[in-house]
């Protein structure tokens, strides 16, 4: 049934693609499409473009190469964004895999900003998704809460990046929680040199004075700022960060944990510097969430063997990296078959090899793929979902959740998009050799 929603609500803008959400995977997603010639709007309920890597202060991206460095394998926007920042004097290149590039979050908040304007796509920051209104299976507009009021925008096709999956829900999709839902971690920019100090031997005999467990952690110097690193030493465990209430909890919770840690390094640390909280996170770090089925799930066995793919999305190098839920440790599995458990600031360390476990012989993969289908669903015709409400099994969640890995799928997103546009065709049924061609040729899949 045709609804006349004018009557009840302005619409602020008309396009061929409506991207909701602004993350680094919300951008390239509306890039790429923006690019191949589709009328692009943006919608992000921060102040700011890029997510994780910016409202949540995460300045590292992983290596864009194969374990062995002999190929690259991701390219498109990331390295697009890696090179502009890299002329911008604000990027940190290092050799190792895991924190193959760091950067100035602040920095990257302008230059995806330019990079939005360059394509022409309309952003609206300050915009609060609120719901869908639906035609049978397809999606007509979607509605969100502006400083103008509630207000709605028209498209031919519809991409959720909210993280959450907000518009899958409200159309009722299929969804689930894997077993163990990864914690979030509340990440802060702290002054002070911690040369030479031992975070986990302070942790273990005077963390309990601030109320501060014995839980794995990182952290990361930010490229241009003397004395300045970003942390993430805690988690916050025990919630659900798709629900309102829990969301409210865990920002606190997170804010106290930096409070702590600042506390414990003034008595504690070095005593030639001066230990204090800079910037707390303007939205908590989440993990994981909540998941949406479609056409075909990502699976850590597959991931690990490297499985190729004839319509891939996806290349990564990055290993399976999951956060425990209850025993503050941490599981990375690599492709070459080695498995490292740490519990705590590596208080303890169980080392296996999981390939040996296996029975597996032969040459280890270098690099594993995911197939475009792991995005496609079959209720809507213009509708695909993008970022951490992936479709994968805990392992391979736990290696695709990184934004090295999740960029790709907002390109990929994008370019679904504008092959639904431009054909007329339902998400399902578009002709994917075109669609991975169109990937290539904008250097996304190498």
């Amino acid at each position: 049934m045709e609804i006349n929603i004018r009557e009840r609500v302005k619409v602020m803008a008309e396009a061929d693609l409506c991207v909701v959400g602004g993350s680094a995977t919300g951008v390239f997603a509306a890039v790429r499409a923006a690019r191949l010639g589709a009328k692009v709007i943006l919608l992000e309920k921060e102040n700011c473009l890029g997510g994780t890597a910016t409202t949540g202060l995460v300045n590292v991206w992983h290596s864009l190469h194969d374990t062995e460095h002999k190929n690259q394998v991701i390219g498109g926007l990331t390295y697009e964004m890696i090179e502009r920042l890299d002329k911008l004097g604000v990027l940190q290149r290092n050799k190792e895999d895991n924190v193959a590039y760091r950067f100035n979050s602040q920095e990257l908040k302008i230059e995806l900003d330019r990079l939005v304007k360059e394509e022409k796509i309309r952003l609206a920051l300050h915009t609060y998704y609120s719901g869908v209104v639906t035609d049978g299976d397809e999606i007509r507009y979607a509605l969100f809460e502006t400083k103008d009021g509630r207000r709605a925008v028209k498209a031919a096709f519809f991409i959720d990046a909210t993280g959450d999956g907000l518009l899958a829900r409200d159309l009722g999709l299929v969804s689930y929680r894997n077993d163990v839902i990864q914690p979030p971690s509340a990440c802060f920019l702290m002054q002070g040199n911690f040369e030479g100090v031992d975070i986990g031997k302070l942790i273990h005999e005077h963390g309990s004075e601030v109320g501060l467990p014995d839980d794995w952690g990182w952290s990361s110097p930010v490229p241009g700022l003397e004395g300045i690193s970003m942390r993430a030493d805690n988690h916050v465990f025990g919630l659900k960060l798709d629900h309102a209430e829990d969301l409210t909890k865990a920002e606190l919770e997170g804010r106290e944990q930096m409070r702590r840690f600042v506390t414990l390094l003034k008595k504690y640390g070095r005593k030639d510097t001066n230990y204090a909280l800079v910037t707390a996170c303007q939205s908590i770090g989440i993990r994981d969430s909540i998941h949406y089925q479609t056409i075909y799930q990502a699976s850590e066995k597959e991931l690990l063997a490297g499985t190729r793919y004839p319509h891939p999305a996806i290349n990564g190098s990055y290993r399976v990296d999951i956060h425990h839920a209850e025993d503050m440790g941490i599981t990375f599995r690599y492709l070459d078959g080695r498995e490292v458990t740490a519990y705590g600031k590596n208080t303890r360390v169980v080392r296996d090899n999981w390939r040996e476990r296996e029975g597996l012989t032969g040459d280890p993969a270098t690099y594993y793929q995911v197939p475009i289908e792991v995005m496609i669903g079959k209720e809507y015709k213009n509708f695909v979902a993008a970022g951490r409400m992936i479709n994968a099994d805990p392992g391979a969640f736990g290696a695709l959740r990184v934004m090295v890995n999740l960029n790709q799928m907002g390109e990929a997103a994008g370019v679904l998009g504008y092959h639904a546009v431009s054909s007329g065709k339902r998400v399902s049924e578009l002709d994917l050799d075109k669609v991975v061609s169109d990937l290539r040729r904008g250097g996304s899949i190498l």
